[in-house]
């Protein structure tokens, strides 16, 4: 399995102005005989609200247990970035990151929580959780 990395060590950063999944690079599970959880958190996401276009802002909280490939750090910030002038409501927006990180990377199991901020006194933290044994791939 050859590591897909182009983002990482380049000089200038190019940042994404609209929704790109394709920005996103993995590199080979270097513990593949290991199960384990890699844990990530992005608190300082923002996107934008579909009706208003308000910015919303979350802590994005992603857990995986990698099997053959990893996210690469740098490409998983860009393809966040990629969200800021986007208008999605919190549900979609968190259930869009879940199935682009599950289809790319094909981890035993993989949940992502939107964490935002409150808006009138509510705030939504949406979780969507695949796994492997119980995600049927045609419904991705």
């Amino acid at each position: 399995m050859t590591d897909r990395l182009v983002a990482l060590g380049q000089s200038k950063t190019d940042y994404p102005m609209e929704y790109d999944p394709l920005v996103l690079e993995t590199f080979t599970n270097p513990q593949r005989h290991t199960e384990y959880t890699i844990e990530i958190e992005a608190p300082e996401f923002t996107c934008l609200c579909p009706k208003t276009g308000q910015p919303d802002f979350a802590t994005i909280a992603i857990s995986y247990a990698p099997a053959d490939l990893c996210v690469e750090s740098k490409s998983l910030k860009l393809y966040l970035f990629s969200f800021r002038q986007t208008g999605a409501f919190h549900e979609d927006v968190t259930n869009k990151i879940a199935t682009d990180l599950y289809k790319l990377l094909k981890p035993l199991w993989l949940q992502v929580t939107g964490k935002f901020n409150a808006r009138g006194g509510i705030s939504f933290w949406p979780t969507v959780r695949f796994d492997r044994d119980s995600i049927d791939p045609e419904v991705l």
